[in-house]
């Protein structure tokens, strides 16, 4: 096996999209894996600037919901404006979205609990965040 050249690996259409049923919100969703600055600024818009904990994980399915739902032609169907109505709509449908967007992000079921360990937060999500 050949070892890739630099303009193979930065040509390469790697990012991977699936559909999701979402039976809540009567159709379906289609949700596309994050680039690795995404992830990044999904891990970080976890953290609490001013304490460097992780501790803003209120809406943190809605956001990642946000960063990852696209139209038909790839583009982000909302915005980080739209991430406290996303939070309100169904848990069900919600996690269900999560988790096929943490998937194909290659965000295993520890890593959440991981990156609030690494900044020696709590998670505690009893103070809602008002920033999104």
């Amino acid at each position: 096996m050949a070892l890739l050249s630099r303009d193979a690996i930065l040509t390469v259409d790697d990012r991977r999209t699936e559909d999701v049923a979402v039976p809540e919100w009567g159709g379906t969703v289609r949700v596309r894996s994050l680039t690795g600055k995404e992830r990044d600024a999904f891990e970080a818009s976890l953290v609490d600037k001013k304490t460097g904990q992780a501790s803003k994980l209120a809406n943190a399915r809605a956001r990642m919901v946000a960063m990852t739902v696209v139209d038909e032609r790839g583009n982000r169907m909302f915005s980080l404006d739209d991430i406290s109505a996303l939070g309100d709509k169904s848990a069900a449908a919600l996690n269900r979205v999560f988790d096929v967007a943490r998937r194909l992000c290659g965000m295993s079921d520890d890593d959440l609990a991981e990156l609030v360990e690494d900044f020696g937060g709590s998670g505690d999500q009893s103070e809602p965040s008002t920033s999104d």
